[in-house]
């Protein structure tokens, strides 16, 4: 028989933290999330029955190891010069973020991978010359899930990634659906370069065709923990514990890109009470809140109803359902950690 015993979790609330950030430690944090540490073009496995997914893999490693011309006197003018920029276009769950992931290991040099709400939340902390001062240099900039339904943060990206891509980056970056696709299958090339505009011109566009692996999740439901305190006990590690509407309340007092410090050392996460939102900006917060928490795999607990029921009908059928179902789905996962 055994004579350990569990140790006693830390438990903290959310609610009493007020996280300051710098814009240093955004840009520190502009790194695949934890899930993607070892993505690599190797270990990305192809559907054979989707052909361009093999394709896909080799037109990342080609654009890995483009080189741009030579300057000068010396340059051959028939040598073809390679665009600065790669968009993978495809559905739900076709691998497009491992692909940018592997990219992203194999450059060297300075190198930044986040989502176009991380990029735009550095840009509203520090305004956007801090956000170029920051990222100016890089020879890689990953965006993740480019974001094609806010018209000005979509012109402040475009305009911020030109300057860059004009101080020698290159670019890499996949997209949302907009707001008007029917179907989260459809393919965005189009109005992605639509709404870049003076960028699309330096985009190669590579579409990946297939079947959303995580489909599962999606058709799945969160977990609900019938007794919250006995879960919270028997946790490992940090767990934060605090009423569901309070932490939904307390998101409005932090900007968005302090969510990555607002949960940091914190291993589960423990929601008690969880309702339906009623309040589109509530619920856009909380998308970014489960986006970090997904990041860092900290595992959540709930009690209430399922987490993957909290955005309703009318929010699921609007111009955000995209961001809805991926929040839902990762909610699943985490609930199942």
């Amino acid at each position: 028989m055994s004579n350990e015993t569990q140790a006693t979790p830390t438990v903290v609330s959310l609610r009493d933290r007020t996280p300051t950030i710098t814009a240093a430690e955004i840009v520190a944090h502009l790194v695949p999330p934890r899930q993607f540490d070892g993505a690599s073009l190797e270990n990305y496995r192809p559907d054979p029955e989707y052909p361009s997914q093999a394709a896909a893999v080799e037109a990342v490693r080609s654009f890995s190891t483009a080189q741009e011309p030579a300057r000068g006197l010396f340059r051959r003018k028939s040598a073809p010069r390679s665009k600065p920029g790669l968009y993978l276009d495809g559905g739900f769950g076709v691998g497009k973020t491992h692909l940018l992931a592997a990219l992203w290991h194999r450059t060297d040099g300075e190198k930044y991978f986040g989502t176009f709400i991380e990029y735009t939340a550095l840009v509203g902390a520090v305004g956007y010359q801090g956000a170029v001062a920051q990222l100016k240099g890089a020879k890689l900039l990953c965006i993740d899930e480019f974001e094609l339904d806010d018209p000005g943060d979509t012109m402040i990206m475009t305009r911020l990634l030109g300057e860059l891509a004009d101080g020698g980056a290159r670019m890499a970056a996949t997209s949302n659906t907009p707001p008007n696709a029917l179907g989260e299958g459809r393919f965005a090339a189009a109005d992605f370069l639509r709404e870049i505009q003076a960028l699309s011109g330096r985009f190669e566009t590579l579409r990946i065709d297939g079947t959303d692996y995580r489909r599962r999740e999606v058709e799945a439901h969160a977990v609900v923990t019938g007794d919250l305190d006995a879960a919270v006990a028997s946790a490992d590690g940090t767990v934060s514990v605090d009423d569901f509407d309070a932490v939904i309340e307390h998101l409005a007092t932090v900007h968005p890109s302090k969510y990555v410090k607002l949960i940091d050392g914190v291993d589960t996460v423990a929601l008690r009470g969880v309702t339906a939102l009623r309040d589109q900006t509530q619920a856009l917060r909380f998308v970014a809140f489960v986006d970090r928490l997904y990041d860092a795999q900290v595992r959540v607990v709930a009690s209430g109803i399922p987490l993957d029921e909290v955005f309703g009908a009318e929010m699921l059928a609007g111009g955000y359902r995209k961001k809805y179902l991926r929040a839902m789905s990762r909610l699943v996962a985490l609930t199942l950690l």
